[in-house]
């Protein structure tokens, strides 16, 4: 099968994130596709950017042909706006050449913003290709609900108009959000159309954990915290104001006369010098912040961590569901994870590997927390071993591949 991927933020072991569309289009490479990735030149998620002269260049990339459309650089939001457009305007210009000399079979317009489903399905008519529309936020609800803006502001009419096109269009939906086919219904998609498709991980990503040798700081507040007898509930991950460590913060106050209990952070980012403020101001000898650590690295430190935390903000659009690497980095770690957010029937509570809780409510987490650690180590570890089992059935890039794709072969 031959498949056209557009995303225009899509990224590279090369060139940094996003990485979901690589590591999608690696497998159906193994598995004898042919894969052309369309992406912009520049987008402010990449470490690095590619070296694009003309309108089009193409590279190779494990396999993978990455099409590289020439946008402007940005660093503000009316720039990003410009660079969107440029991109969704050369991407119309060029369909029909895009169309004739790589003749896809399935087209996926993978939509950070709803306006590539236009160049796409010309892409995919040219071409008598399917058309995916893969949904990783719901827009314009997003900005609506995040940013306040209203349903009649010109902007966001525009983006309905093309989310209501790409529903009524697609051949199928893939989307992240597990609970997010009713809004695709309510918006133009036929019965029968939609699944969700997760992020999920490489088995060789996990080859040899054990074996990995963590920092020397590291290393020896984790052998003290044993040697205290210590039950760590850890957090590894960017220090942002979206992962609401906050929340956990305000636990660790409540949690101070627990001494079985201590809490650690590892990461970096722009919460962090709140979060030092927070410690000293409460004088927590609970909480330890440690540096941030390579990828290769992060499953090793998870391994430390006795309750694993995820957190979030009150938000309606987490009823649509959620998808967060995290949550999957601990599962494969098999440690219960204590939830703070708001989603109805998450992954954790269908499978029993966790407590989840309302967001933004320290006093619950504080009730979780103690739960999961009143229980025995082993009553613990077999609640964490349900998500790995859970992980390694259904989320590894092989079989998401296949699933993703399964709908274009009917």
């Amino acid at each position: 099968m031959n498949i056209v991927f557009v995303m225009h933020y899509a990224g590279s072991p090369k060139y940094g994130m996003a990485y979901r569309p690589h590591s999608l289009a690696k497998e159906w490479v193994k598995r004898g596709h042919q894969v052309t990735m369309v992406a912009a030149s520049f987008t402010h998620l990449r470490q690095q950017q590619p070296v694009v002269e003309g309108d089009l260049q193409c590279e190779d990339i494990d396999g993978i042909n990455y099409l590289w459309i020439k946008t402007p650089e940005y660093h503000s939001t009316p720039k990003r706006v410009v660079n969107i457009y440029v991109f969704v305007k050369k991407l119309k210009k060029y369909a029909k050449r895009i169309a004739k000399e790589y003749q896809p079979d399935l087209v996926i317009a993978s939509s950070c913003y709803p306006f590539d489903i236009y160049p796409c399905k010309k892409i995919a008519k040219a071409s008598g290709a399917k058309l995916c529309f893969e949904v990783h936020d719901l827009w314009p609800l997003t900005p609506m609900l995040v940013g306040g803006y209203s349903k009649w502001n010109p902007y966001i009419m525009l983006m309905q108009r093309a989310e209501n096109v790409a529903y009524s269009s697609a051949d199928f939906v893939n989307s992240l959000l597990w609970n997010s086919e009713e809004h695709a219904r309510e918006h133009g998609l036929a019965p029968g159309k939609f699944q969700c498709v997760p992020n999920g991980y490489f088995k060789e990503d996990l080859v040899d954990v054990e074996k990995k040798v963590l920092p020397k700081e590291h290393e020896e507040l984790f052998r003290k915290l044993y040697g205290e007898g210590k039950i760590i509930i850890g957090f590894a991950g960017n220090f942002a104001p979206a992962q609401y460590v906050s929340t956990l913060l305000s636990a660790a106050i409540k949690l101070k006369g627990n001494k079985r209990l201590h809490i650690v952070l590892v990461g970096r980012g722009v919460e962090l010098e709140k979060y030092e403020e927070t410690i000293n101001k409460n004088n927590l000898d609970n909480v330890s912040i440690l540096p941030a650590v390579s990828k290769d690295l992060v499953p090793a430190i998870n391994a430390h961590f006795d309750i694993c935390y995820l957190g979030g903000g009150h938000s309606e659009l987490h009823k649509y569901g959620t998808c967060a690497n995290k949550e999957i980095d601990y599962m494969l770690a098999a440690k219960p994870i204590v939830r703070s957010i708001d989603e109805p029937g998450a992954l954790v509570e269908k499978i029993g590997c966790g407590i989840q809780v309302e967001a933004e409510r320290p006093d619950l987490l504080v009730k979780a927390i103690n739960k999961l650690a009143s229980m025995t180590k082993e009553e613990r570890e077999a609640m964490g071993k349900r998500g790995k089992y859970y992980t390694e059935a259904n989320l590894e890039w092989g079989t998401l591949a296949e699933k993703f794709i399964a709908p274009a072969k009917k």
